[in-house]
């Protein structure tokens, strides 16, 4: 055998052995009236999956590697992100391993699924693109997404994208972006919208109670911020009684910075707000007058 088929069979080899280790860790998700979708075990009792393919909120069942079937509970969900978490009667899940770093343009991935009480299913490609922040078609906002060239296969939303190892770099869902393009949400924010919904049952999101458009920052006030920073955000309107108001901001105020990180657009503003500062006091940087400004504002919850 040649050295280029040692090197083919020792890369599908590595395949089925990364197949395997994730796949203990992929569920069936029966919770519509059609075909049944995917979800990753986020814990030895929860498991995480696509919101969209959650039609019903009784009689959930999740099947898992060892065909062994379990009802299942609603914990919360997050449409904005399509992501739900169920809690399994019983446990007995095998939690997914994540990635121990982040998915790389290039880089060869696995699309897992298990749709059919057949077993596994798998569809192989590279990642892509990597993306964000992007507004989605059910009114979120992503930080980060990532498009590989992967088949998404009938009930493979929910289910995982693994790298070589077997480990998850992602869940995947096609109830994102139009016309059912595929689109895999990375660990990092999949996870941390699961532990919202744990804790919580919906994940929290802040309030400031401005209505705002970008504006460029000349450069004399640029350097008075001792940054550069072209764009800020123009607060054209504070609502009554909102934690911008009882902060202290103004109409005519230009926001460059919230909690230590610069804005300098709505979408990165409304990422900042979507991580967990509700409730917390933190500094506002703001251009007024032209002058530079440190103000304290407790971040509301929005409802």
């Amino acid at each position: 055998m040649s050295s280029e088929q040692n090197l083919l069979a020792a890369l599908s080899d590595a395949m089925v052995e990364a197949v395997a280790r994730a796949g203990d860790s992929v569920v069936l998700v029966d919770a519509r009236r059609r075909f049944p979708a995917s979800g990753i075990a986020y814990s030895s009792e929860l498991a995480l999956t696509a919101d969209h393919v959650v039609e019903r909120e009784d009689d959930i069942y999740i099947q898992l590697a060892d065909g062994s079937r379990k009802s299942a509970s609603l914990v919360g969900r997050d449409p904005g992100a399509d992501l739900a978490l169920l809690r399994v009667s019983g446990g007995g899940l095998t939690a997914a391993e994540p990635a121990l770093e982040p998915a790389r343009v290039g880089q060869l991935v696995l699309a897992l699924g298990r749709p059919t009480e057949e077993g596994i299913q798998a569809s192989l490609g590279v990642v892509s693109a990597v993306g964000g922040p992007a507004r989605t078609g059910r009114g979120g906002l992503l930080e980060k997404f990532l498009r590989t060239d992967t088949i998404p296969y009938p009930g493979f939303s929910g289910g995982p994208l693994i790298d070589a190892a077997g480990r998850v770099l992602g869940l995947n869902t096609s109830g994102l972006a139009p016309g059912g393009m595929a689109l895999t949400l990375p660990t990092q924010l999949a996870w941390q919208t699961a532990e919202a919904l744990a804790r919580h049952g919906r994940v929290r999101r802040g309030y400031l109670g401005i209505r705002s458009q970008p504006v460029m920052i000349p450069a004399a006030q640029q350097r008075s911020l001792g940054r550069e920073q072209e764009t800020g955000l123009l607060l054209i309107g504070v609502e009554e009684d909102s934690p911008a108001a009882s902060g202290g901001l103004l109409i005519g105020d230009i926001l460059v910075g919230l909690a230590g990180e610069p804005i300098i657009d709505p979408d990165q503003l409304l990422s900042r707000l979507a991580g967990s500062l509700v409730g917390q006091s933190v500094m506002v940087e703001i251009l007024r007058g032209g002058q530079p400004m440190t103000i304290q504002v407790t971040i509301g919850e929005r409802k």
